[in-house]
């Protein structure tokens, strides 16, 4: 009998080691393909780009400036004359806050300039128009530009181990300070001769006349020397040392203004005008030199193009009144574009040499 109970009591023993070993493993297995569920659908902790990864530079610039407008060679596939293509320089301040991301204001200054007599090839049916109207200007911008910058390769270490080399393209906006000049030629006749003269004051295209309603350029407003602009490009940086970069970029500034060149609208009656300096820049077809170069122009290739009918320098189209008689194409905006060699420095940046004995 006891020998029975000591049997029963090792089988009950047995039995419910069994169970609870049984129960612990299915637990377990349990736990672990919950816990095999967790590792497939964890992706690892996210990346911050840390207060210490951060860092500003600061950059000076020599930029090339040229413009796309009513003056430019042709008028299509933003053609500009190279020839034309004029020195600005520019400061800069840049604040790296991502792994692919920098916020940059900078200050430029440069020339942007355009001439009918340099540019337009009298023999081109395309051009030779423009070489007839032969209108010229000069234009000193002022901008402030704030952009966002995006590099194509990210780095989320310090700037010590920031990549060598990455493309970027940038997007932001631009305010600037714009202001058109023409050269008034020297046989001018005029007490300005030989000088350049700001076109804005005069209103060249009517808008400081006072025009009838039926005038094809009625109604219109002097333009703001205050503007704003889009720009956007593309660009690549290349680190030359632990604390400076070097840049090349290309970019353009699209405006929202026609009259970087003062050249828009229609032709107005030259009585409606204010001053003879406004009638004599606002016309400059019937001119027998070109007025910065002294070079005589082309009359040749001009009488081919247009007809002087009276025989008094006046071409038909040019300088008068007229729904057709175009001065300028005032359905797009003027453009200008900045190629950009940059030199930055990182501020504030330290590193350490290692020491030896």
């Amino acid at each position: 009998m006891k020998f029975t109970k000591k049997i029963l009591l090792l089988f009950f023993v047995v039995f419910l080691f069994g169970v609870t070993e049984s129960s612990y493993a299915q637990l377990n297995r349990k736990k672990i393909r919950k816990n095999n569920k967790k590792m497939s659908s964890f992706k690892g902790k996210k990346n911050n780009f840390s207060a210490d990864k951060k860092y500003n530079s600061i950059g000076i610039t020599l930029n090339a400036l040229n413009y796309f407008g009513d003056l430019s060679p042709k008028s299509g596939a933003l053609s500009t004359d190279i020839s034309f293509t004029r020195p600005g320089f520019g400061i800069d301040f840049a604040h790296r806050f991502g792994p692919r991301y920098t916020l940059k204001a900078s200050f430029l200054y440069g020339t942007i300039k355009g001439d009918d007599f340099e540019s337009a090839d009298p023999t081109d049916k395309d051009a030779r128009f423009r070489y007839v109207r032969n209108l010229q200007f000069r234009n000193r911008i002022k901008e402030l530009t704030v952009v966002g910058v995006f590099d194509l390769f990210k780095n989320e270490a310090s700037y010590i181990s920031r990549v060598q080399f990455t493309p970027y393209t940038y997007i932001g906006l631009t305010v600037f300070h714009h202001n058109p000049q023409a050269y008034v030629g020297e046989d001018s006749g005029l007490p300005e001769a030989g000088t350049w003269v700001d076109l804005e004051p005069l209103g060249t295209e009517g808008q400081y006349s006072t025009l009838d309603a039926t005038d094809v350029n009625s109604g219109i407003k002097p333009y703001k020397q205050i503007q704003f602009a889009i720009p956007f490009g593309i660009g690549g940086r290349y680190r030359l040392n632990q604390v400076f970069d070097l840049s090349v970029e290309f970019g353009i500034r699209y405006t929202f203004t026609d009259y970087l060149d003062d050249v828009s609208q229609n032709y107005v009656d030259p009585s409606k005008l204010n001053s003879d300096l406004a009638r004599y820049l606002a016309d400059r077809s019937g001119e027998a030199n070109a007025a910065v170069s002294g070079s005589p122009r082309n009359f040749e290739a001009i009488n081919a193009t247009a007809s002087d009918r009276d025989g008094d320098g006046i071409f038909d189209g040019y300088g008068t009144e007229f729904r057709d008689n175009l001065r300028g194409g005032k359905d797009d905006n003027d453009v200008y574009f900045v190629t950009t060699i940059r030199v930055a420095y990182i501020i504030g940046a330290t590193f350490t040499r290692a020491k030896f004995r």
